[in-house]
């Protein structure tokens, strides 16, 4: 016996003896788990997912098949797909193999198609599918199995590691079988996770029994412990021995040398047959091995007859495929390389002339094509650009192979490295985008080629923040440049750059001559790219009004700027707009985590904190799905803000550490002043106010650009923090600073209000507090009009003016019912005071619970209510006039608070608490 496999692992557990029989042996007890998870999902103990892992035949794929069938004799509708090697260019094929072919299949082709439309649109795809699959779960189990993950397309394995945390409270079970963990992330179900280990000596008796009958001779057993513990292997040399006896080299040798065998029996027209076969995969359509042969299909049945009865193929009815993916390798290495990496070439070139898509061709390419191959560096390209939207890393390592087939002086050289720094820029890859353009650079390439190159290369300095660099490189470009197009795309580039800067009017002539050379060119790309340099320079100018016409402008020409119009609207006061663009933006399909992020702000706006925090919690999960966290510093900086307001300082700190780690890896100018400003709060509430106010006149001083646009809703409290540390001069800099925003923007009452608030603190002035009241008093944000009120009111207490009680008592109640619980309790002290009641505070905070009924927010218990009552996440979300997403978010947070796993007992949960509550209100 080995002695790396212990001799009684296959002890079944009790009661399943039943469970040992052929091609299960030593299998019992994951077998049992598995079971038992099959029958905790039918039972309505929510989502789950199983792991298979291990080495190629080591029983994953027998596992999986006993577990499709006792799914299936418990009632579940079963997709059952596999991963191909060779499939890893086609989105979302390994979850389609399965998805459409079940019986019944648990996708229609319809549904299929609509997804099929949209396949660039990774986020919306994934949740819409999510919704289907949600739909078909409301009255029957699922189980979504995958076999050979380690092989899916970028898109599947996205959508699977996206997917099970959606669906986490619908009964849905996932099994994947893999050689390595696929490492799926997120707050998902419950997940076992079964190393398959070599099995037992006693389990390969039993298999040596099954297939010998009788007791096993020593010799026999010597060689099975040659084996490995490997059933696959361990069968393939039990049906050697009882075909020719027990002398035969060891395996996995053997295993070669038995195919081999094998194959010398057969006839040479078969032999080749295979061998095409062995190149195009595991699975593979007859046709493409009939045209890769030059043959006719219906000329190749005699070969198809004699591989099946060899027990080499199988015959699915669709496609031929190796009994087992050792079986291919065996045949695959049987070749010499040369021969198999002419054959990939013949099967790239046949498969083109077939006229079958790039994405079937590049899988071959990739592992033959040499240097100076024209067509396979056209297919590459042709690839890039078909999956960049949905796949973009994917896209950018074929973009990448691309150029390295060009000779190294070859003009076309510069025209594919192009498409490759686009590539890599779409895929995150910034510092390798850069390098690659360097490179090409370093060429001397002709003038106005050397002005595309920068065009193209100032996407990746913009997303890199290295702004100078930005500014310099387009600089001296449009010195070069005599295509109007690229010129128009150069200029927009500075514009947005310039928006950056100290010199705003400079930055504003730059970006109108912009859009006047992109008009004049008839160029989308440099109208979009003026249109939002012109936005942004607005916003950081603080003038409200251009910001929104600009961005107006740019989402009536490109829809993906919806949010930001959205946004700018929101800096106008104009909520009501605002609604609206972001219930449009719903059946817009693009860009879901800066949609949500809009609709936090609102929510921030309208003093929603709960709701709000929420739609900061699902955009930094949107923008994780994608890996691509373009905002997250923002997003913790506005959660550790909101914490703040809630008086919970241990959770604004958390935000604070990961605000710090980021921005230590990112060089943004705009996310080390967001930064600055939390870590001036945070400094402040904990008695530091030199130092907080120290980091407010950094902001000032060293993010010019950003004095508009970050201290513009937080003036008041940087005035505050100022006065605390004793720095007046700084607060009346922030006070002109607010006064000179107020008369840019005479129609926004928050803008009139705040600046008048900031005078009223700076010069402790009551009228001047008055005057904000007043006129916050005709704006919609609440909590803007708490902090003046409340400011108001102690100015009215310290002069003994009763109108200080009402005054206060309004403060405290916005405070309250936004749930700014510290705000709320500082207000109530000042009330105790004007009521000169002394002692326990009747109206103080209650603390938050962590867990149950009571721990969940109005918006949660509202998206409880209607779970319970059979909405799905998506009738939910248009009852509530929320994104899915957040919905998604609402449940997550309520089974965690509420400890359970599954909406059966989120409903028993729901009923049980009988309060009078309805689903849509609270």
């Amino acid at each position: 016996m080995s002695p790396d496999r212990p001799e009684r692992e296959d002890m079944a557990v009790p009661g399943s003896a039943a469970l040992s029989r052929p091609g299960l042996r030593g299998r019992e007890a994951e077998l049992e788990r598995l079971r038992a998870l099959v029958e905790a999902v039918r039972d309505g103990e929510g989502g789950a997912i199983a792991l298979l892992l291990g080495e190629p035949g080591i029983g994953k794929t027998v596992l999986l098949q006993e577990t499709v069938s006792i799914a299936r004799a418990h009632g579940f509708v079963v997709s059952h797909g596999r991963a191909e090697e060779l499939h890893e260019l086609a989105p979302l094929a390994s979850l389609a193999s399965g998805l459409l072919h079940g019986d019944p299949p648990l996708l229609s082709s319809t549904d299929f198609a609509d997804l099929a439309g949209h396949h660039d649109q990774r986020i919306w795809l994934v949740e819409r599918l999510a919704q289907l699959i949600e739909e078909r779960s409301a009255g029957t189990p699922v189980l979504i199995a995958v076999d050979d993950v380690q092989w899916a397309d970028p898109l599947s394995r996205f959508a699977l590691s996206v997917m099970p945390a959606r669906l986490l409270s619908s009964p849905v079970l996932w099994l994947l079988t893999g050689r390595i963990d696929p490492e799926l992330y997120g707050q998902g179900p419950r997940t076992t996770t079964l190393p398959l280990r070599p099995l037992s000596d006693t389990a390969l008796a039993e298999l040596a029994r099954d297939v010998l009958g009788g007791d096993v001779p020593t010799q026999v057993a010597e060689l099975l412990d040659g084996a490995g513990g490997n059933p696959f292997l361990a069968a393939e040399m039990l049906t050697g021995i009882a075909a020719s006896g027990a002398d035969a080299p060891e395996p996995p040798e053997r295993l070669v040398l038995g195919v081999r065998d094998r194959l010398a029996d057969l006839r040479p027209d078969t032999l080749h047959f295979l061998r095409i076969g062995s190149v195009l995969g595991r699975a593979f359509s007859l046709a493409d091995a009939a045209a890769l042969c030059g043959r006719p299909a219906s000329g190749l049945s005699a070969e198809v007859d004699e591989a099946i009865a060899a027990a080499l193929l199988h015959d699915d009815g669709e496609r031929l495929l190796f009994r087992h993916d050792l079986l291919r390798q065996a045949v695959y290495a049987d070749l010499a390389p040369s021969i198999r990496r002419a054959l990939h070439r013949e099967a790239a070139s046949r498969l083109v002339a077939a006229g079958r898509s790039s994405t079937d061709a590049v899988p071959h390419l990739l592992k033959s094509a040499e240097p100076g191959d024209q067509e396979a560096i056209g297919l590459l390209g042709t690839a890039a650009t078909d999956v960049i939207a949905v796949m973009p890393d994917l896209a950018a390592d074929l973009a990448v192979r691309a150029l390295e087939l060009v000779p190294p002086h070859a003009p076309m050289a510069f025209d594919v490295g192009e498409r490759a720094i686009v590539a890599l820029t779409r895929a995150g890859r910034y510092t390798q985008a850069r390098d690659t353009g360097d490179t090409l650079l370093a060429r001397q390439p002709p003038l106005d080629v050397f002005a595309r190159l920068q065009s193209v290369l100032g996407d990746t300095l913009w997303h890199l923040d290295d702004i100078h660099e930005l500014i310099r490189r387009s600089t001296a470009a449009l010195a070069a440049v005599t295509d109007p197009t690229i010129r128009a795309r150069l200029t927009a580039r500075q514009a947005l750059a310039r928006s950056r800067g100290r010199d705003l009017g400079a930055a504003r002539e730059t970006g109108e001559r912009a859009l006047a050379e992109a008009e004049r060119s008839g160029d989308r790309e440099a109208r979009v790219l003026a249109l939002w340099g012109l936005g942004e320079i607005a916003l950081n100018a603080g003038d409200c009004a251009a910001a929104a016409e600009h961005h107006t402008a740019l989402s009536v020409f490109d829809t993906a700027f919806l949010p930001e119009e959205a946004v700018a609207r929101i800096h106008m006061d104009d909520f009501d707009a605002a609604r609206r663009l972001l219930r449009t933006a719903g059946d817009v399909p693009l860009r879901p985590a800066m949609l949500t992020w809009a609709q936090g702000t609102l929510n921030m706006g309208l003093g929603r904190l709960d709701d709000a925090d929420a739609d900061l919690v699902t955009a930094e999960r949107l923008e994780a799905d994608l890996h691509l966290p373009g905002n997250l510093v923002n997003i913790r900086v506005n959660r550790g803000l909101l914490a703040m307001l809630r008086g919970d300082r241990e959770a604004a700190r958390e935000h604070l550490d990961v605000v710090r780690a980021t921005v230590a890896g990112r060089p943004n100018t705009g996310n080390h002043a967001t930064h600055r400003y939390f870590e001036a709060v945070v400094a402040d509430a904990e008695g530091d106010h030199a130092a907080a106010a120290e980091l407010i006149r950094s902001v000032q001083r060293d993010h010019h650009f950003l004095r508009w646009r970050l201290l513009r809703p937080h003036v008041v409290q940087a005035v505050r923090i100022a006065l605390r540390g004793g720095e007046r001069n700084l607060a009346e800099d922030l006070a002109a600073q607010a006064a000179e925003h107020a008369t840019r923007n005479p129609s926004v009452p928050t803008a009139r209000g705040t600046a008048a608030h900031a005078a009223g603190l700076v010069n402790a002035d009551r009228g001047f507090l008055e005057r904000a009241v007043r006129i916050l008093l005709t704006g919609p944000r609440p909590l803007p009009l708490a902090a003046a009120s409340a400011d108001l009111g102690r100015a009215l207490l310290a002069a003994g003016d009763a109108a200080a009680t009402p005054t206060l008592t309004r403060a405290h109640e916005i405070y309250a019912q936004a749930g700014a619980d510290a705000e709320a309790d500082r207000v109530q002290a000042d009330l105790e005071r004007a009521t000169s009641r002394t002692g326990r505070r009747s109206g103080g905070r209650r603390p938050r619970l962590g867990q149950g009924w009571e721990a969940l927010t109005a918006s949660e218990r509202k998206v409880a209510r209607l779970i319970a009552a059979g909405h799905t996440n998506r009738s939910a979300a248009e009852a509530l006039v929320v994104s899915p997403h957040t919905v998604n978010t609402h449940l997550a947070s309520i089974f965690r608070k509420l400890s359970v796993r599954s909406r059966v007992h989120l409903a028993r949960i729901v009923l049980a608490e009988g309060d009078a509550g309805t689903a849509t209100g609270d």
